[in-house]
This record gives C-alpha cells, sequence and structure tokens, in this order.
C-alpha cells in the first residue's frame, strides 16, 4: 500500500469546487494539468456533462477520470431507456460510490463532484473509494485547503447565481496564487432547472472581481 500512496501523490493537483445556491448548481475548475513538477497541458476540461443535468469535476488522474466519465455515459443511457426516465443525481452519485468501491484494490485515482438538477440542485462528493456525502459546498484536489477557507468564510444558504458564481471563481482562484498545481484560468458550468450554462474565461474572470 506503500506504493500506492507514493503513485497518488502524482495525480492530486487541482482545484474544483462545487456549490449549491437557491436555484442550481455551480461548478468550478481550473485548466492545468500537471506530472509532478512538469504543467502538461493549460487547457484541460475538467468540468464533464455526463448527461443533460449532470456533471461531474475531476481532479485525479486524468485517464481515469476520462475511463469514469465514459463508463457513466453509458450507463446513465441504459438507465433512460430501460426505464423511460433519467436516474436522479443522487442515483448517479451512488452508481459511480459504488464502482469506486468495487475498485478499491486497483483503484481509479480519482476524487468526483458530481453535480446537477432534477427535483432539487445537489451535488455529491466522492473519493477513490468511494466515500459519498451529500454537500452545500465542497472542493476537491490540492489547491482545495485554500479553496475551502474561502467557501467556508462565503458561503450561505441565500446566494444568489451570481454570488455563488463570484466565491466559486474567488475559491478556485485562491488556490491558483497558493497551489502550483492549481492555474491556467477557471471554467464554470451553472446549471438549473431550466438551463445549463458554461462561462466563457471572460465572464468567469468577472465573476472574481
Amino acid at each position: 500500500m506503500v506504493e500506492l500512496a507514493d503513485e497518488h501523490k502524482n495525480f492530486k493537483g487541482t482545484t474544483t469546487v462545487g456549490i449549491v445556491y437557491r436555484d442550481g448548481v455551480i461548478l468550478a475548475a481550473d485548466k492545468r494539468a500537471t506530472m509532478g513538477y512538469f504543467i502538461a497541458s493549460k487547457d484541460v476540461e475538467k468540468i464533464v456533462f455526463i448527461s443533460d443535468k449532470i456533471a461531474i469535476t475531476t481532479a485525479g488522474g486524468v485517464g481515469d477520470a476520462q475511463a469514469l466519465a465514459r463508463m457513466l455515459r453509458a450507463e446513465l443511457e441504459l438507465y433512460k431507456y430501460g426505464n423511460a426516465q433519467p436516474l436522479s443525481v443522487k442515483g448517479t452519485a451512488t452508481l459511480l460510490a459504488n464502482i469506486l468501491q468495487g475498485s478499491r484494490y486497483y483503484p481509479y485515482l480519482v476524487q468526483i463532484i458530481v453535480g446537477g438538477f432534477d427535483d432539487a440542485p445537489r451535488i455529491f462528493d466522492i473519493d477513490l473509494l468511494g466515500g459519498l456525502l451529500e454537500e452545500r459546498y465542497t472542493s476537491t484536489g490540492s489547491g482545495s485547503v485554500v479553496a475551502y477557507g474561502i467557501l467556508d468564510e462565503g458561503f450561505k444558504d441565500s446566494l444568489s447565481q451570481d454570488e455563488a458564481v463570484k466565491l466559486a471563481v474567488r475559491a478556485v482562484r485562491g488556490a491558483i496564487k497558493r497551489d502550483s498545481a492549481t492555474g491556467e484560468g477557471v471554467d464554470v458550468v451553472v446549471i438549473t432547472r431550466d438551463a445549463v450554462k458554461k462561462l466563457r474565461q471572460s465572464d468567469a474572470a468577472a465573476g472574481a472581481s
């Protein structure tokens, strides 16, 4: 297990954030991918849609995260056609937790936030061994310690969409300033009952002002 722990250290760099506000969910993430001290990419998409109203943020091994996203998309499509309705956000998070728990001896090296809207906005934080927690706000990755300080101070249940976007961007940008594995800007996705919107880099930057 020591070898696994040492290997895992090489995959944990990033910062992602999830926030539930009064009308929806905000997901935010930086765009840097690292291999140790080497910046491997400056334009990584760390917020991935797996259905119309559900997305995941990824922290950890890129290949593992991509494989899980493909698996989840396929499973959600099968569920939708087999049951004539989409799987709920909680059901999706539970499915992913079960996959990770079942793979604990050869784990996917990831930490994932599942966020979306079914009958209500919801986010779930899932670790690499399938631990599952529903949260009002959460953060993953090596910059999450910095991000949590900002989220703890700024979060409240009555946040508007604009306030929630600004808080999420501020949390990721705070991590960019202190964590070398986090950088290159902030992607933001907004999921509500009626719409899904990905903010442009300029809009996300304005949210931090």
